[in-house]
């Protein structure tokens, strides 16, 4: 391509240097990349998950057992801890890829996307849609990702200001604390109904599922065990709850450090009509963010601390994220697109900055939009 070589733009507004035959290339190369991993999925690939469930699993074990002990001051933090540990292995690293059908491919019954339940207040089926196809097809399109904030969050300034907003640095905190219940109500879609999308008949049989699993989960953990535990029924209740409520405070904040932190766009449906394969690439590319650290924090993150190449291929085995970021990350620079990534502690700030800044009225032009909006030759061209 010279430079007087006529451009013909992408719909997206950002980056404005991309030529629509560059996006496909973009496209046609983490093609590439996500054949080249399918095709070398594996025994260790297997073996890594039959790992991390069985260590889950000696975890929640002990960490219940030791907590039969819980009189004893040590015995309720080492069990709570262990439990608490537990609970987000079980959720982030197991739970939510299973449900993706990441290990799919295995045929192992117990390890099924269809067959899979997991300890978390929303049912796993009810998830699967609001999550794998209402999220992961529409990321960040305003209107259509429900997940944009959770229709109670303002974290884009495309987003229309409410009075509501004021308070959301609060309530935010209350989400965090309940993400669980949050979540499993969320996914029933109440406000579908409210607005006439759907009818109230389904909306009240997703709410009474939520509500019956609900009830399953606070039945084991705050009535079933603490008995087991006798005199130690008091330590062993707030044992539990300690560790549930530290299991939501840790995957409210992975959630909303890859969603919602500087140098995230969101996009409008104009800009996704007839979408390409590159195009939708491109946007969850833009549209996401990686959390840097130490592997042990990507294993407790269910490797979402690489929500950009998540969000790329949310279907391949989670402990292959690490192994291809790295050529994710070359090929943006190939092509001149935006890498976002940042330690937790900078993430989370950025994400809470957002949040009490977008609690006020009026636009705020995002990081996103600085400085992106130059047309550039590509180095791709």
């Amino acid at each position: 391509m010279t430079r007087t070589e006529p451009v013909r733009r992408t719909r997206m507004p950002a980056p404005t240097h991309l030529r629509a035959r560059d996006i496909e290339e973009f496209g046609r190369e983490l093609d590439r990349l996500r054949a080249e991993v399918i095709a070398s999925r594996g025994e260790d690939d297997a073996r890594y998950i039959r790992r991390v469930i069985a260590a889950q699993r000696r975890l929640e074990v002990g960490g219940r057992t030791v907590m039969f002990a819980s009189l004893l001051p040590p015995a309720w933090l080492t069990g709570t801890t262990m439990l608490a540990v537990a609970k987000i292995l079980e959720n982030m690293e197991i739970g939510h890829n299973v449900l993706h059908g990441q290990w799919d491919w295995m045929r192992d019954p117990d390890i099924h996307s269809t067959t899979w339940e997991w300890d978390f207040a929303s049912p796993a089926e009810q998830w699967r849609h609001s999550h794998n196809y209402a999220h992961h097809t529409y990321t960040n399109v305003l209107g259509r990702d429900r997940d944009l904030g959770y229709g109670m969050l303002r974290v884009s300034p495309e987003q229309p200001w409410h009075p509501v907003y004021l308070a959301q640095p609060l309530y935010n905190l209350g989400l965090a604390a309940v993400f669980e219940y949050g979540i499993a109500i969320y996914d029933a879609e109440i406000d579908k109904a409210w607005q006439g999308e759907k009818g109230w008949g389904e909306t009240a049989g997703q709410l009474a599922r939520a509500l019956r699993k609900a009830a399953r989960q606070g039945l084991k953990d705050y009535v079933a065990f603490p008995l087991l535990g006798g005199p130690a029924f008091l330590p062993v209740l707030l044992g539990n709850l300690t560790a549930n409520v530290t299991r939501n405070v840790w995957a409210h904040t992975i959630i909303v450090c890859g969603h919602f932190p500087a140098g995230t766009r969101t996009f409008t449906e104009d800009e996704i009509a007839e979408e390409s394969r590159g195009e939708w690439y491109l946007r969850q590319l833009l549209g996401s963010a990686n959390i840097s650290g130490p592997a042990l924090l990507h294993l407790l993150s269910g490797n979402l601390s690489h929500q950009i190449e998540h969000h790329l291929f949310p279907d391949l085995p989670s402990n292959r994220y690490a192994q291809i970021a790295p050529r994710v990350r070359e090929l943006c620079e190939r092509f001149g697109l935006p890498y976002t990534t940042g330690s937790l502690p900078r993430q989370t700030a950025s994400v809470w900055r957002q949040i009490t800044r977008l609690a006020l009225p009026g636009p705020v032009r995002s990081a996103t939009r600085r400085g992106r909006t130059e047309p550039v030759v590509p180095r791709a061209a």
